[in-house]
């Protein structure tokens, strides 16, 4: 059975966009950038909702040729690009690199790719990864803090049928930057 792990950076106050889905508050310091470039190099397959689908594959697959891109620009651009991805969506109709497009019930499908031998999967997008968590179906959550108050946004955790225990498994802080957090 593959692990399935839900992580991003959010807030303080646990928000993963600022309101009108504003990210310029996330950007990572360069030890905190190449930590997640080296989650994307061991996730088996990832999971996406269709916004941060969005965001992302608007970006990185050409991210590795835009002028001034650092030598970790370019290994995060070959590893997302590399890295297999399944969306989850049923507004958009094409998908691109190392991608498959699900339409249908994201809980039936996350619950058969969880049963199925392979690599770890992360999930990201809050909207995707809440119906995960209240399908019970999330094994591990990385919270990557980041030190401002957002006020609103796009929550983390959206609201929850009934606790969740968690253990904590690692404390970790990053430096630089305004997105230096803690895992």
């Amino acid at each position: 059975m593959r692990k399935l792990t839900y992580g991003m950076n959010l807030s303080l106050d646990g928000y993963v966009a600022a309101p009108g889905e504003d990210l310029g508050w996330s950007v990572p310091s360069d030890e905190l950038f190449q930590w997640w470039s080296d989650r994307v190099g061991a996730t088996g397959l990832a999971l996406y909702g269709r916004k941060l689908w969005e965001a992302m594959s608007s970006h990185w697959p050409t991210a590795d040729q835009q002028p001034g891109a650092t030598p970790a620009h370019i290994e995060y651009a070959r590893r997302w690009r590399d890295m297999p991805k399944v969306v989850f969506s049923s507004t958009i109709d094409k998908v691109d690199w190392n991608t498959r497009l699900v339409t249908g019930d994201a809980v039936t499908e996350i619950t058969r790719l969880k049963s199925e031998d392979g690599g770890p999967m992360d999930i990201v997008g809050a909207t995707l990864a809440a119906a995960a968590i209240r399908a019970g179906l999330i094994d591990q959550y990385v919270l990557v803090t980041a030190p401002v108050l957002l006020g609103g946004g796009t929550p983390f955790f959206t609201a929850l049928d009934s606790w969740v225990n968690l253990n904590l498994v690692e404390t970790r802080t990053f430096s630089g930057g305004p997105c230096a957090g803690l895992v």
